[in-house]
């Protein structure tokens, strides 16, 4: 249940390792403060290996690549798969340039992540889809990705997490969806990137990766219809945004639900 993995965050305060992007640090640790869990964004070589060590999950974020913090990632992304510590990886822009497309396939290859999160785009460039990017928007129907969505989950063996208009869930041997959300919500700068940082705290209390990712996303569905309803352009939005998280309820969770089998 989505309540039951809200509360838990909210309980255990999981630490979630974050390699992230420069854009959305702020947004993103934001949204795990306000949701209950505990972020870290650590991308020194250095530290990366202590810090896995330390973290119940890990998310892997390329928006923003230079050599180093694709070492850095590979390096953490080593030890939490030694460790059996949850991997989020988000291939921000994947397909869009030779560079993010090998570096997000060189990541499945020697990091074997949980959950890949990503948008209809970035998930069939993966899956070695011909398909067109925008940059790091996606071109592509969530729906028209399903197949290409199977065929990375069951070659990786891992989840496959697609955000859209509705949201798909992807593993092996299921598919659910998610039409939670907000029109609103692809306005505001980072969201994409916060859904895949929430993940991480969903896949370290929830030893499902298929329930943790279909809830992180129901979450952030929810929680941008509560905040659409308060806020007339995307700047409140985000403000609006971090508090639904944080004030999000029981009853919120059991009347807006929409969480079914594909």
């Amino acid at each position: 249940m989505l309540w039951r993995d809200i509360v838990r965050i909210r309980e255990q305060s999981p630490l979630v390792h974050n390699i992230t992007n420069y854009v959305v640090m702020n947004t993103t640790a934001n949204a795990l403060l306000a949701v209950g869990a505990s972020p870290v964004m650590a991308h020194a070589i250095e530290e990366v290996e202590a810090m896995v060590g330390l973290a119940r999950a890990l998310v892997l974020n390329i928006g923003t690549l230079s050599g180093p913090w694709i070492e850095s990632m590979l390096r953490a992304g080593r030890e939490a798969r030694r460790r059996g510590i949850p991997v989020v990886l988000d291939p921000v822009g994947s397909g869009a340039t030779a560079l993010r497309t090998a570096t997000a396939v060189r990541l499945l290859e020697e990091t074997a992540p949980t959950i890949v999160r990503g948008n209809a785009s970035e998930i069939a460039s993966l899956a070695g889809a011909q398909g067109a990017t925008k940059g790091v928007d996606s071109t592509r129907a969530s729906e028209a990705t399903l197949d290409a969505a199977r065929a990375l989950a069951g070659r990786w063996h891992c989840v496959v997490s697609i955000s859209g208009p509705v949201d798909f869930i992807v593993s092996e041997s299921a598919v659910l969806r998610v039409e939670n959300g907000h029109p609103m919500m692809p306005r505001v700068t980072g969201l994409g990137c916060t859904a895949s940082a929430l993940t991480g705290a969903f896949a370290a209390v929830n030893p499902s990766p298929l329930e943790a990712a279909a809830h992180a996303m129901a979450l952030m569905g929810i929680a941008g219809e509560l905040a659409g309803e308060l806020s007339p352009g995307p700047g409140s939005f985000q403000v609006h945004f971090l508090d639904a998280l944080y004030r999000i309820g029981e009853s919120d969770v059991r009347d807006r639900l929409k969480l079914s089998p594909a």
